[in-house]
């Protein structure tokens, strides 16, 4: 058991956590938050913060420590808005950055004087936490159907393991199709066959120039195609989907999509768009920033009411931000966790953060509000939360992202055998799971 968590703490640094907000009309922009092999710490140790330190409560101030390793930006829209709804109850929360957040949780879990009474972070890494026994179920601290009635029903599903709710969901992102409107001739597309025909006669790859571009070797961008078709990359039971049927159909029709696109790597794909060599972009509101700074008059439209030909929506994954409660706080805090739990669903807090930073609530309520309607970018990921799928959140999807990568490579830059590079991918994928035993 100790080996195998020491692996997927290890892959989980190497994964990219797509969860980010964008930039809102007004302009107010935040960054793209990654988790990477390329910025991560290794699991380097972290000095406590004086902060951190310090007497949990203060007089009759109790203090409700959250880490995060998220935007700080993002982080202070949330910290004034439940600490201005807590002010009345004597409770004030206390958002601590920490860099590489699953070694840290690993190490100071369980610590209750240096670890943290609540963590903020991915859904995605939800099984690996529970994994190592350092989460309460929400429901030993609150009553969960009434703190969840309003949440969109997506978001619920993310912050679940076996069916027992760990996470209470505050924003979420999802891919989109993003289009410059001066470069887009006609109307958006309503099909995916349309889309195919329009980037037929709009694309020459041999002058640089294409219709829509994206990710086409990277499986999040290929999973609206992917989950759309009834396929999976891994299901619940961490068995891998390379060889179902459905996911072979899906991969095998987004194979003519990516003749006629880059070669699909983050950088080329961007770069063609924000040069305006690319009519259109598959990719999520973390881009925003940079197409507005290329000075891009774009319009943005949910995957969910583009069709497949199966007539259901393309459903990519969507990636959740929340917030978790460590089992070892409960003892003296249990109360006061209740309490930010019950401030941090509000739909108030949702409109805050969806003005302010440019978030996706995950409260359905937020969006009665009048700017957050005007949103042209969130009122599309709301959208595509109705045919959108949570990234597993189990371990072992930590381990999937390398087979699939090759499978893609395979099919759509090499041009093998879509049958043959599943299986492939399938071998590749089942063994890197005996791996982490």
């Amino acid at each position: 058991m100790k080996k195998r968590m020491v692996l997927m703490l290890a892959a989980l640094i190497c994964v990219n956590t797509l969860v980010a907000c964008g930039t809102t009309k007004s302009g107010t922009t935040s960054d793209k938050q990654t988790v990477s092999a390329e910025k991560a710490t290794g699991g380097k140790s972290q000095k406590m913060s004086a902060e951190a330190t310090k007497p949990e409560a203060s007089g009759d101030t109790t203090t409700v420590k959250i880490w995060h390793d998220g935007n700080e930006a993002i982080m202070q829209t949330i910290t004034d808005e439940v600490n201005a709804r807590l002010a009345g109850d004597n409770i004030r929360v206390q958002f601590e950055k920490k860099t590489d957040m699953p070694s840290q949780l690993k190490l100071y879990g369980t610590d209750v004087a240096n670890g943290p009474d609540m963590y903020f972070y991915a859904h995605d890494v939800l099984g690996s936490f529970v994994a190592m026994d350092l989460l309460a179920p929400l429901s030993d601290v609150t009553d969960v159907d009434k703190l969840l009635a309003d949440e969109l029903p997506m978001t619920v599903k993310a912050g679940q393991l076996k069916d027992v709710q760990y996470l209470l969901p505050v924003y979420f992102e999802t891919l989109l199709f993003i289009y410059n409107k001066e470069l887009w001739e006609g109307t958006v597309p309503s099909t995916t066959d349309e889309m195919y025909k329009y980037m037929e006669t709009h694309t020459d790859v041999d002058k640089g120039i294409y219709a829509v571009v994206n990710q086409h070797t990277n499986a999040y961008n290929v999973s609206p195609f992917i989950n759309g078709f009834g396929g999976y990359v891994i299901n619940e039971d961490a068995k891998p989907g390379f060889t179902d049927l459905n996911t072979i159909k899906a991969v095998e029709y987004n194979k003519k999509f990516g003749v006629l696109q880059a070669d699909g790597d983050y950088n080329t794909v961007t770069t063609l768009f924000n040069e305006k060599k690319a009519a259109a972009i598959i990719g999520g509101p973390w881009l925003t920033s940079g197409i507005e700074e290329a000075g891009i008059n774009y319009g943005v439209v949910s995957l969910s009411d583009i069709k497949l030909p199966n007539g259901k929506g393309m459903a990519p994954f969507s990636g959740v931000q929340g917030v978790g409660v460590l089992k070892a706080a409960l003892e003296k805090k249990k109360d006061a966790i209740a309490k930010v739990l019950t401030a941090m669903s509000t739909p108030e807090l949702g409109v805050a953060l969806a003005n302010k930073a440019g978030c996706a609530p995950a409260n359905s309520k937020s969006y009665d509000n009048a700017d957050v309607k005007a949103n042209e970018m969130i009122t599309a990921i709301q959208r595509t939360a109705s045919t959108a799928q949570p990234m597993p959140n189990i371990p072992e999807m930590s381990v999937m992202w390398g087979p699939a990568e090759s499978f893609l490579v395979a099919v759509n830059k090499n041009g093998e055998d879509v049958t043959k590079a599943a299986e492939q991918a399938q071998k590749a994928a089942e063994q890197a799971i005996k791996d982490m035993q």
